[in-house]
């Protein structure tokens, strides 16, 4: 009787650990938009394909914040892991408000639970970190998401920047951060401006528009009069990577437009807010 149930029971393991194969072979894979930052550094924006979300947020989003189904989000992260192959707790993203707050990911905040994480993580707009396979990111849909890379002291960066981020410089901010944190010398990072709303697609107000002049920037380079204000947000945190001392070779713009390419990626403007996000991410694999 004792062997009986002995052979249930390694039985029922077995049984599990097929079933877990089974599901890891038949998950669906995230279709990712990848940069090169060499051989070391995953980097990549998500697109709306290869993921388990439904409607305007299908069909991969793992934001928690804009309406989509926890059941969904979980399932996409499954499968973002997966394909990372990391654990979910190495896998993070803040709840953005379009600010400038920064925060960093050492190991004392690797440590936190759960709960811990989330406090921490609340109010912020761009993370960093110097831990190797901790996959940091943003989420967008027309704001601009920014990666930066820092190859001599071994740190990455992923920043949000929206319009009033952009207006008040976190890509700056972000920048000395890194600096203060890691040493880190601004030439010698490489920046990845991801998709995000183009100039054409950018209408604004003269509130907007007076906005960025009253905070010194230079218009003529980064806006257009038509109908109404036009701003190009790519081009103005190039303009401000630039200005810390990042090299301009060391400035990659993906030329994706959100707006004109909602079929792959999220744009709230086409969708409206209550859609899928963007996630903007970088990793240092070793």
């Amino acid at each position: 009787m004792l062997r009986h149930t002995f052979f249930k029971k390694e039985f029922s393991i077995l049984v599990f650990f097929v079933s877990l194969y089974k599901n890891s072979k038949n998950m669906i894979k995230p279709v990712l938009h990848s940069y090169d930052f060499g051989q070391n550094v995953i980097a990549f924006s998500t697109t709306r394909q290869g993921g388990y979300s439904e409607g305007n947020y299908g069909q991969f989003n793992i934001n928690r914040y804009c309406g989509d189904s926890a059941e969904a989000i979980t399932q996409n992260r499954q499968a973002l892991c997966q394909l990372l192959q990391i654990d979910d707790r190495c896998l993070l993203m803040p709840h953005q408000v379009h600010l400038t707050e920064v925060a960093v990911i050492d190991n004392a905040f690797l440590r936190l639970d759960d709960s811990e994480r989330r406090q921490c993580l609340e109010g912020v707009d761009a993370i960093m970190t110097d831990r190797i396979r901790v996959c940091i990111g943003v989420s967008t849909a027309d704001c601009i998401p920014v990666l930066l890379y820092d190859s001599v002291r071994r740190a990455v960066c992923a920043i949000h920047a929206g319009w009033r981020g952009t207006q008040q410089r976190i890509v700056e901010k972000a920048v000395r951060t890194m600096t203060e944190t890691y040493g880190t010398v601004p030439s010698d990072i490489v920046a990845q401006i991801g998709p995000g709303i183009g100039l054409d697609s950018f209408e604004v107000g003269d509130e907007v528009y007076d906005a960025f002049a009253e905070a010194g920037f230079e218009m003529a380079s980064i806006s257009e009069r038509r109908s109404k204000w036009h701003i190009d947000l790519p081009a103005c945190n190039k303009l401000q990577l630039l200005a810390t001392g990042v090299k301009p070779e060391n400035v990659r713009m993906s030329g994706v437009c959100t707006y004109k390419a909602h079929d792959t990626f999220f744009s709230a403007r086409r969708l409206g807010i209550n859609s899928g996000r963007i996630f903007t991410a970088i990793m240092m694999k070793s």
